[in-house]
């Protein structure tokens, strides 16, 4: 029998991805995977609806979440799998961090439409699901919307970047706290892409180590934005602290160009990731 098809990192339009939670998940079995997680920014919102969905299609679903972390002037995001979902300072955290981003949206939009740029806040509302975690991807969903662009691509690189003058910074908490309430939660974390063009001077090996002691289980090696070099330096981490190492796609529909299952997670790491849970939450197999 082969092995199973294994995508630990998704997006739905809980967050910042274009497909509904059972439209992600059917769009996952279609692409021939047995095992898909459902890890939208900062919100549960999603899970209901993908473990009905995963139930019809037949595919097992790993509920999860994606933290976005502040670690001095840079992001680092971190992977919360089979979290309970009623754990009060998880809950709280990130109900902290959506509102941090809704406001600052409205004064991204209110710089940019000062520099002429044909959005308001409005438009960049209606792209945002209800009950989902608002996020720039949002407000190039507008200007796409608009026939201002033709991609969320180009809205990042022209005016949505992490150098842009109309960036805005929002609430996120520190990645060692943030790991210490997903194991609160009864769930397990997992550093994403840790050595991204954007992060690589920013999750450093001491950074790593001191999630390690909060309870950090693992390591996404394998994933679009890491090279040969990358994936080396994940080994050599995972070797000396005996981290699980994943792999996923990062998929977001039609808001990235990631595709389902072009990098994949062993059944080992999955099931190393099951034995770590120690919550209610467990993997939902059909």
């Amino acid at each position: 029998m082969s092995a199973p098809v294994i995508d630990l990192h998704t997006h739905s339009n809980a967050s910042d991805g274009t497909e509904a939670p059972a439209q992600l998940v059917r769009s996952a079995a279609q692409a021939g995977l047995d095992v898909v997680a459902i890890t939208d920014h900062d919100t549960v919102v999603g899970w209901d609806e993908a473990a009905a969905a995963a139930a019809e299609h037949g595919i097992a679903l790993v509920r999860g979440i994606e933290v976005s972390c502040s670690f001095g002037e840079a992001g680092v995001h971190l992977l919360g799998y089979l979290t309970d979902p009623e754990a009060p300072g998880l809950m709280a955290e990130l109900a902290r961090a959506r509102e941090s981003r809704a406001t600052r949206l409205e004064r991204m939009v209110e710089r940019m439409a000062a520099d002429g740029i044909p959005v308001t806040i409005e438009q960049v509302r209606a792209q945002v699901a209800p009950g989902a975690t608002p996020g720039r991807p949002h407000i190039a969903d507008a200007l796409v919307a608009s026939g201002t662009i033709a991609h969320r691509d180009e809205a990042f690189r022209e005016w949505l970047s992490d150098d842009s003058p109309y960036y805005v910074g929002h609430y996120s908490p520190h990645p060692v706290r943030a790991t210490e309430l997903i194991r609160e939660a009864g769930g397990v974390a997992v550093i994403a892409h840790p050595f991204t063009r954007t992060r690589i001077d920013t999750v450093t090996d001491e950074l790593v180590a001191r999630m390690v002691e909060a309870g950090l289980t693992g390591l996404e090696a394998h994933h679009r934005d890491h090279g040969v070099a990358q994936v080396e330096h994940c080994r050599r981490l995972a070797a000396e602290h005996g981290l699980v190492l994943t792999g996923s796609s990062d998929y977001h529909g039609t808001g990235k160009r990631n595709r389902l299952a072009e990098n994949t997670t062993t059944p080992e790491a999955l099931a190393a990731i099951e034995a770590a849970a120690t919550g209610p939450t467990r993997v939902l197999r059909p």
